[in-house]
């Protein structure tokens, strides 16, 4: 899919950096995937095409020359980002006409492409506006900061939107040589197991065929649906304070759980089975954190692109059912990301596989990544979204959720906060995963970890 209308290259037409080795990835023969972000409407969709044209061409165009590029490939056989002499965005801006007189639940079942107007009610909303974005142009963070461009805050729009802090969580081990040395250690034993676990992961072994995963090499173009769940952030922070861990870590945790409570009642033979997530982790948090509104300024350049590792995570077996068990969930969870999150196989994996690209290409390079996403069984990523509500064109946005098209698992599943709540989005392989009863299972592990650790 092109996003921007090809122009023929002229002179004038400015050539940006080569795209980035995620970039190449993503835009590649072996995995194409884009972002889907869905605000939903308080009230019926009212915005003529126009006004949307003005908005997109003041507010996203000038967030990041990406917007206003396609990828080209050299003469020296490089793909690099190149702008267009100009962006015709009714090329882009589409508005579906549905039957009329249907149910709510039909119009559910609409069809997702670049910029869509859907001016019809579902079960959640009045209308839906829905962002879709190739994944080569930037990840999950850097399409907020793009959307948000196109926002304001609903209550007073002179005022900017904004979002929960990042605390950075900080080792607080003792000082001296000593110490230093133990951690060394530390980090060179993780650093070692991590990159072994990861390329055995890939190269040797898979995970079981298990109720999540099929095994089947089409499943990034069967049919899924989709479906949402919300959480109160309130109850999120009180477990995180309860076990001292951080939100991600809750919510992780309760998908796993939620994830292997399916399994069991699917399959009780597969309570056992071998089972990997791969947890998107933004890199921008490693040592430093740049606020999405310094993203958004215009002509930005700041962390833009795909910055983000992906972390095998090994989901707990679920033997037996307890309310330690449960807690249990969350606290595994917790020490695992922590363990990886500074393990240092993150940035030695990505300078590997920058000389892997520059060796065998991008193609050989996208296909290695290709088997190490195919190995796992499901893949988990969030987001944080504003504090405040939003409004697009004085349209007022209730909620708020995206997912990931074209993945490689049977099962994936998304996270993002908006005004106190935390929106969990799965996109499951329609067939094959019964997505009502997945739901479900999550809902039913929340509520377990929030009665053992609160009450």
């Amino acid at each position: 899919m092109q996003f921007l209308k090809e122009e023929e290259c002229c002179a004038e037409q400015q050539l940006l950096p080569p795209v980035s080795p995620n970039g190449l990835f993503f835009n590649s023969s072996a995995v194409s995937l884009v972002i889907l972000a869905v605000f939903e409407t308080e009230e019926p969709i009212s915005l003529p095409s126009s006004r949307v044209v003005h908005l997109l061409d003041t507010r996203l165009l000038p967030v990041h020359p990406r917007f206003s590029s396609i990828i080209v490939t050299g003469e020296d056989g490089v793909k690099r980002w190149e702008k267009v002499a100009e962006v015709n965005l009714q090329d882009h801006i589409k508005t579906p006409v549905f039957p009329e007189g249907k149910s709510p639940e039909f119009y559910d079942r609409r069809p997702l492409w670049e910029f869509h107007l859907v001016k019809y009610p579902t079960l959640n909303a009045a209308g839906n506006v829905i962002f879709k974005i190739h994944h080569a142009i930037g990840d999950g963070y850097s399409l907020m900061a793009a959307m948000i461009s196109c926002f304001t805050r609903s209550d007073d729009p002179s005022l900017p939107l904004t979002f929960p802090k990042n605390r950075i969580r900080r080792s607080s081990a003792a000082h001296g040589r000593a110490a230093f040395l133990s951690r060394a250690l530390t980090s060179a034993v993780n650093t070692a197991s991590d990159m072994w676990f990861s390329f055995s992961k890939t190269k040797f072994s898979e995970d079981d065929l298990s109720p999540i995963r099929s095994g089947d090499p089409a499943v990034g173009s069967r049919p899924v649906s989709v479906v949402t769940m919300t959480f109160p952030l309130d109850d999120v922070k009180e477990i995180k304070g309860r076990l001292g861990v951080t939100v991600n870590d809750v919510m992780t945790g309760t998908i796993f759980l939620g994830t292997r409570l399916y399994m069991q009642e699917m399959d009780p033979g597969s309570q056992a089975a071998e089972t990997t997530a791969m947890v998107l982790m933004n890199t921008r948090m490693l040592q430093s954190y740049n606020s999405i509104q310094e993203m958004a300024e215009p002509k930005t350049t700041l962390a833009w692109g795909n910055h983000f590792a992906f972390l095998h995570i090994t989901v707990p077996k679920l033997i037996g059912m307890s309310d330690g068990r449960a807690l249990e969930f969350v606290r595994t969870t917790s020490a695992t990301i922590q363990k990886k999150r500074f393990s240092l196989a993150i940035s030695l994996t990505a300078k590997l596989l920058d000389l892997y690209r520059k060796l065998k290409g991008h193609e050989a390079t996208a296909s290695y990544l290709y088997k190490a996403l195919k190995s796992t069984s499901m893949a988990v990523t969030n987001m944080v979204g504003p504090l405040e509500q939003m409004a697009l064109a004085d349209q007022p946005v209730k909620g708020m959720y995206f997912v990931v098209a074209g993945t490689l698992h049977d099962v994936f599943v998304t996270i993002v906060s908006y005004m106190g709540q935390l929106r969990v989005s799965v996109v499951a392989e329609k067939g094959f995963i019964d997505h009502d009863k997945l739901k479900s299972c999550i809902q039913m592990a929340f509520h377990h970890i929030y009665e053992s650790s609160c009450h």
